[in-house]
């Protein structure tokens, strides 16, 4: 069973300096019916205007990834984590116990456009950690790269829960698959292009909940950009 969630039905605010879509519940924006997906609770794409970004606030109880589309962002944090980061950079913060970081746009001319995800970590009150790594363009290209699981290997960065989440650069007419263990679920969130995924068509900004498939199939209608969530 595959559920679409359309680009146009998530939750949207343009404040100016920030641009951005909520799939899921988040702040201001509520859906009862689109709270969460398994471990998957949050994921925003985000556009946020030069110079600009979010001062320090707290986090806690939650892992918290960025994946970063286009421009850079700047971070730091009350681990001593801090870094820009750029395409093919994935970050990665165990909120823990607590942690605050904050987040900005260096660019005095260009926007940087990404997506934050939220895990539900499988313990609480974990001591807070920040990690990054790079992948690729070429290590994503037409395959899916592991970037952050549970069990990382090649590379990948340590997450603490169940899930494998991998990242693909999808050529038109191109495809790649994944098979799903038994009781596993998936869910497939497309940054950029058009795929097709077991017949359904996904554009930019669509995610689907996957259940109960053996095997995904995904081709790129055209070039495409998009993460899968491999989930218990």
């Amino acid at each position: 069973m595959i559920s679409v969630r359309k680009s146009s039905d998530r939750g949207h605010f343009n404040h100016g300096w920030l641009d951005t879509y909520h799939t899921f519940s988040f702040g201001h924006y509520y859906d009862p019916n689109h709270m969460s997906f398994r471990s998957l609770r949050v994921i925003n794409e985000d556009v946020v205007a030069p110079g600009m970004g979010f001062p320090q606030h707290p986090h806690d109880n939650m892992e918290i990834i960025t994946y970063i589309l286009s421009g850079a962002l700047a971070h730091k944090d009350t681990t001593g984590g801090a870094s820009t980061i750029k395409p093919g950079d994935v970050q990665h913060m165990t909120a823990g116990s607590g942690i605050e970081h904050s987040e900005y746009n260096p660019s005095k001319t260009e926007p940087v456009h990404l997506l934050q995800i939220w895990l539900k970590p499988e313990a609480r009150n974990l001591e807070p950690r920040y990690d990054e790594a790079h992948f690729t363009e070429a290590s994503r290209r037409d395959q899916l790269r592991l970037v952050a699981a549970r069990e990382p290997k090649d590379g990948a960065i340590k997450i603490h829960q169940d899930v494998n989440l991998y990242a693909s650069l999808l050529g038109g007419g191109k495809q790649v698959t994944h098979s799903l263990s038994p009781g596993r679920h998936a869910w497939l969130q497309i940054a950029r292009g058009q795929v097709t995924v077991n017949g359904q068509t996904l554009s930019a900004g669509d995610g689907a909940a996957v259940s109960e498939e053996p095997r995904l199939t995904i081709q790129a209608d055209r070039d495409a950009e998009f993460l899968l969530f491999d989930l218990a």
